[in-house]
């Protein structure tokens, strides 16, 4: 099935589909985590015509393999998953680059701070699994700047440079099931 032929309505199977990040540490390695609770929908009529497709990620749900990473992304100094439980996307534009690229833009908010970003997603394909649903795959990544978003905390290091960079690269790898 070809981007243009996918209308219909999906929902994101959050047990397949992965939202990660990644930032640079120490200015020396690359931290990697991701948001393990994330729920989504996407609708579209023939061509993409009307595409939408929106995301709601919990903010608690960051895994970095390390609790105590985990527990500081989680405070104030960043997440603050109290007060902003959510991180939100919302497309405010769908269209096909070519026959294997979508170029999605929407309106990303953490920390209640909405910013828009562009993501380009590499089509998997679709296919059907042997419970009868048609599934569909998509990959891609975008950077951010941290700081856009709230999320400034840093320490300085010795040598020069700061602990935490200020662009994450953004991941996602998404399987989506259509709606009967």
């Amino acid at each position: 099935m070809s981007l243009q032929n996918l209308n219909g309505t999906y929902t994101i199977d959050p047990s397949h589909t992965r939202v990660g990040f990644s930032t640079r540490h120490a200015m020396v390695t690359k931290v990697r985590g991701a948001f393990n609770d994330v729920a989504g929908s996407a609708t579209t009529g023939e061509n993409l015509q009307d595409a939408k497709i929106e995301l709601t990620i919990k903010a608690a749900s960051v895994d970095t393999r390390s609790a105590d990473r985990d527990g500081h992304l989680k405070s104030a100094d960043f997440f603050d998953v109290e007060t902003y439980p959510n991180l939100t996307f919302v497309s405010t534009d769908v269209k096909a680059v070519d026959a294997d690229t979508l170029r999605v833009t929407g309106d990303l908010t953490i920390k209640d701070v909405t910013r828009p970003v562009t993501i380009d997603f590499d089509y998997a394909g679709s296919a059907e699994d042997p419970f009868g649903n048609t599934r569909v795959g998509f990959e891609g990544s975008t950077v951010v700047n941290r700081k856009d978003f709230g999320l400034t905390w840093n320490a300085a290091l010795e040598t020069g440079g700061v602990l935490v960079s200020e662009k994450a690269t953004l991941e996602f790898e998404v399987s989506a099931i259509k709606a009967a």
